[in-house]
């Protein structure tokens, strides 16, 4: 893989020169202007003969919007399968409304959880909260659980300390989350906070969390855990999660979603979760499968963008991708060791370029994985993929 990837860039920053398209050139690719189906579909992708290896450029714009509403609210994985939906991506909320019968939790990306003082907590974000499309998600899909993604924000060390050195402090923060969530008729919550942790003992966490789902269970309110990949991208350590922690508090929580995902560095660019990477995470955590199916492994449904003539990357989601794929044409490459597509193309004043995004054989090859590990999916984020990404679904 390293050397897949050092030579990839190598190649990259060699080849970085600037060209301009002549009018003539220029004529003809507006000449050529690749086609989108704007009709559904009456058959899945699986039927279409779309999940394949070696796709072209052309049929990814010709098909992406044509999904098949037939089988819409019909699932072909049998686990539990987590969507975040973001405000900044909108289009997220209708993919929750059109597939929610694919799903069994929608996470809205809404609130913050702020320490005010002393046993003072606020939970911040409520604005966003739409009751409205909550119920329609809902109607569509009955038995789907809504559960707002909480981050802790703003929290300094000292915050954490004096929580998790008081049982009273513990008790308010959860008295406050169950207030909320029962006024909002929330499910329950995914809670972000372990990597702000970073660099200090999670001993008086894992007591909070303890207590916490506790207070929420007691509510019968779900309490699910963001956890960063359990192996280290890039070096191979363990990271910040480990299988100590995951056996204290895999008993507790309803769910744990691992961000199998982000895996390359601007240092050196690659695909986004390279498939033995995704597996060790799966098993430094749980080796023996004793709750393996409260994992819900990350699946990305953005890119990344590498850039060689300025070292950096920038997240690509569908819209931006389609467009670069009308514009290069280019030819996608299959990195069977990681099991996603790549491609390069080179910009007018830009240098040369390699994108990685998600394919329907990448999905499938990740989807088989879940399956053959015994864990769910946690989708980041339903706004960013393509529309026939849910008929695999």
């Amino acid at each position: 893989m390293k050397a897949f990837l050092s030579t990839l860039w190598l190649a990259l920053a060699c080849g970085s020169v600037h060209t301009t398209l002549s009018k003539s050139d220029a004529r003809k690719a507006a000449s050529k202007t690749l086609l989108e189906k704007t009709q559904f579909s009456d058959k899945p992708v699986q039927d279409r003969g779309l999940v394949v290896t070696d796709p072209r450029a052309e049929d990814v714009v010709l098909e992406h919007r044509s999904y098949c509403p037939a089988k819409a609210r019909e699932r072909h994985f049998a686990g539990d399968v987590l969507g975040y939906v973001t405000p900044w991506n909108s289009h997220g909320y209708d993919v929750a409304k059109v597939f929610g019968g694919k799903f069994t939790h929608i996470s809205p990306v809404w609130l913050q959880l702020k320490r005010r003082g002393r046993e003072m907590f606020e939970v911040t974000g409520l604005h966003d909260v739409d009751q409205g499309w909550m119920r329609a998600v809902r109607k569509q899909a009955k038995g789907l659980r809504i559960v707002p993604r909480l981050l802790f924000e703003d929290w300094t060390h000292e915050d954490f300390r004096s929580v998790w050195d008081s049982e009273d402090e513990i008790e308010e923060l959860s008295k406050t989350m169950v207030q909320v969530a029962r006024s909002q008729h929330f499910d329950g919550f995914v809670v972000e906070v372990w990597s702000q942790l970073l660099g200090l003992e999670h001993t008086g966490l894992i007591h909070v969390l303890t207590h916490m789902a506790e207070a929420l269970h007691q509510a019968r309110l779900l309490a699910i855990l963001v956890i960063p990949p359990a192996v280290t991208p890039g070096i191979d350590q363990l990271g910040a999660f480990t299988h100590k922690e995951w056996e204290q508090l895999a008993p507790v929580l309803d769910g744990f979603s691992l961000m199998t995902y982000d895996y390359p560095s601007v240092q050196q660019p690659g695909p986004n979760a390279p498939l033995s990477w995704v597996r060790a995470c799966v098993q430094v955590l749980d080796p023996t499968s004793r709750w393996r199916s409260k994992i819900l492994l990350g699946l990305n449904f953005y890119g990344m963008d590498h850039s060689a003539s300025r070292g950096a990357r920038e997240p690509v989601i569908g819209p931006r991708y389609i467009q670069t794929l009308k514009e290069h044409r280019p030819q996608m490459v299959w990195d069977s060791q990681a099991a996603e597509h790549f491609f390069e193309y080179k910009k007018s004043r830009g240098g040369r370029h390699v994108m990685f995004y998600p394919t329907l054989k990448s999905l499938q090859v990740r989807l088989e994985l879940a399956r053959e590990l015994g864990v769910g999916l946690s989708i980041w984020e339903l706004g960013q993929g393509l529309d026939y990404f849910y008929d695999l679904l």
